[in-house]
């Protein structure tokens, strides 16, 4: 697969390190040539001296050819524009990273749902380990051909719950409305901007993006 990560900071080198060994083809684009040349010792992947943001920069990476474009810059703006850029140019999948939580509702009202906070994120483990319970111990349980897909819903997924007509070995296991967690009756509905989670085999993650007409975002067990 191929990966394009606008931005050289700690989370997009990291990131890019991981697919790397994982023999994917990735392109870092980054504003600062001395980043550059730091990091072209340091990564054997491509690089692009420039703005992100940029349709024409972003055109020469071929995006009918790319799987994902990670936009991780350290400016939040910078970030939604290169996403929107991107996702207009086709690519297949757009991740948008955002340090102002405050952003991430305009984000779900752009279309960009793969939105992701590390503060955040990290802010929760944190807590969770102080409490004894550890939130990223699910990558351990998801064994075999398990994922995890979830998606923002639009108006087209809004109904009861049977509506949505999952593929085999699919179930949805709750639902975040409003900052609440909701744990689903066979008769529940899904209302507008609810984030869904999915339980499912890993061979229906194509199918799920189809049908659900979203970029989306899963977890999935790497055996099997």
């Amino acid at each position: 697969m191929k990966a394009i990560l606008v931005g050289a900071g700690s989370t997009a080198i990291m990131t890019a390190k991981f697919l790397l060994e994982h023999n994917h083809d990735v392109i870092v684009i980054e504003v600062d040539k001395e980043r550059i040349d730091e990091l072209s010792h340091e990564l054997d992947c491509g690089f692009l001296l420039g703005d992100g943001s940029k349709p024409s920069l972003l055109r020469e990476t071929n995006p009918e050819e790319g799987d994902v474009l990670y936009c991780l810059t350290g400016h939040d703006q910078t970030n939604i524009i290169a996403s929107l850029v991107g996702r207009s140019l086709g690519f297949k999948k757009v991740v948008t990273k955002i340090q102002d939580p405050t952003y991430e509702h305009i984000c779900i009202e752009l279309g960009l749902e793969a939105t992701i906070v590390p503060s955040r994120t990290i802010g929760r483990h944190l807590a969770e380990l102080f409490e004894g319970r550890d939130s990223f111990e699910l990558s351990t349980m998801l064994r075999y051909d398990t994922s995890v897909f979830s998606f923002v819903a639009r108006e087209k997924q809004v109904g009861g719950i049977a509506d949505l007509a999952l593929p085999k070995s699919s179930r949805i296991m709750c639902i975040y409305r409003k900052g609440k967690l909701i744990i689903p009756e066979d008769n529940a509905r899904i209302e507008p901007d609810d984030e869904v989670i999915i339980i499912t085999h890993r061979k229906n993650l194509e199918a799920l993006h189809e049908q659900l007409d979203s970029v989306g975002h899963y977890q999935s067990s790497d055996s099997g």
